[in-house]
């Protein structure tokens, strides 16, 4: 995503004031809100159970999907990991998976730079708050595939708070989420094979957290991805 709101607002503070700014965003002050859940993603044998206990079903509901329907932009008013702590839900996934952070000085919230260690391609892909940037926020269980496995009854706050859940949501290779859209593992498994355990532990534990159903061929692949768990 490029940034281009407070492009202007720094030249602008100058011409009113002759004070001089260090830094490009808003003063803010955030939270101290876990950006990390305890326990979250389970161990292989927590994803196993509960991968057992999964309501097996095939989707539902698919052709009145829409993406609206979880909220049109990032919001931080849900009670979801990280809700309420003052940043933009993009920024809170930033800031928990880049590594060589720089935050704003006046605004802890804004990444300012910093690297992504790519789980599903093993690449290193460079971040800066003023490029073009080929990092994308995922949510693993997309949400058109959480629509089909039940969220298409939820409230719509639920759904939002689905869709602002730091538990749900992976900076990414874009190239490669593009690929992956809203396919189950059935039909998508990162290419870096090392990440399967994860990404089967992460999977079951989103589903299992929302009550989300699995089917019948997806559930299989996910045992494929949590058999490669040492």
């Amino acid at each position: 995503m490029i940034r281009t709101a407070w492009v202007l607002a720094p030249a602008l503070a100058l011409l009113v004031t002759g004070c001089a700014t260090g830094t490009e965003e808003p003063a803010a002050t955030p939270s101290a809100v876990p950006l990390v859940s305890p326990g979250f993603p389970p161990t292989a044998a927590e994803a196993r159970a509960r991968l057992a206990r999964l309501t097996v079903a095939r989707g539902k509901n698919w052709e009145t999907y829409k993406r609206a329907e979880f909220g049109t932009t990032w919001s931080d008013e849900t009670d979801a990991l990280g809700g309420r702590n003052g940043c933009d839900t993009r920024d809170d996934v930033l800031r928990r998976d880049l590594s060589e952070l720089r935050q704003g000085d006046r605004n802890p919230c804004v990444v300012l730079s910093g690297v992504l260690h790519d789980p599903y391609t093993g690449k290193e892909l460079p971040y800066s708050y003023r490029k073009a940037s080929q990092i994308q926020t995922d949510h693993v269980v997309a949400l058109g595939a959480a629509w089909r496995a039940g969220a298409w009854a939820w409230s719509p706050q639920r759904r939002l708070a689905y869709a602002n859940d730091l538990d749900v949501l992976l900076a990414t290779d874009k190239r490669t989420n593009y690929e992956k859209s809203s396919k189950t593992p059935d039909k998508w498994k990162p290419p870096r094979k090392a990440y399967w355990c994860e990404y089967g532990r992460r999977w079951t534990g989103i589903k299992a957290n929302y009550g989300l159903t699995v089917s019948p061929p997806e559930k299989l692949a996910v045992q494929e991805l949590l058999a490669t768990c040492p």
